[in-house]
């Protein structure tokens, strides 16, 4: 495998990590604040795609900055 592969399949797993860790945080604080666990799994869900989508619009965007 190149040094190119590794880094993304790292990049990729550090996305999903940031996002799984970000997702449980805001699971954790809507349970804190007395909401039932059914929205609170939805607001983990939510939190967790929210963040793998500003991740990939942040890569995106990128990318066509070095492109120039």
């Amino acid at each position: 495998m190149s040094n190119k592969a590794v880094l993304v399949l790292l990049g990729c797993v550090l996305a999903v990590l940031i996002a799984a860790l970000l997702g449980a945080a805001a699971g954790y604080l809507a349970r804190r604040d007395e909401a039932s666990y059914p929205r609170a799994l939805s607001t983990a869900g939510a939190a967790f795609a929210t963040t793998l989508v500003v991740m990939a619009a942040v890569v995106q965007a990128v990318m066509a900055v070095s492109a120039l």
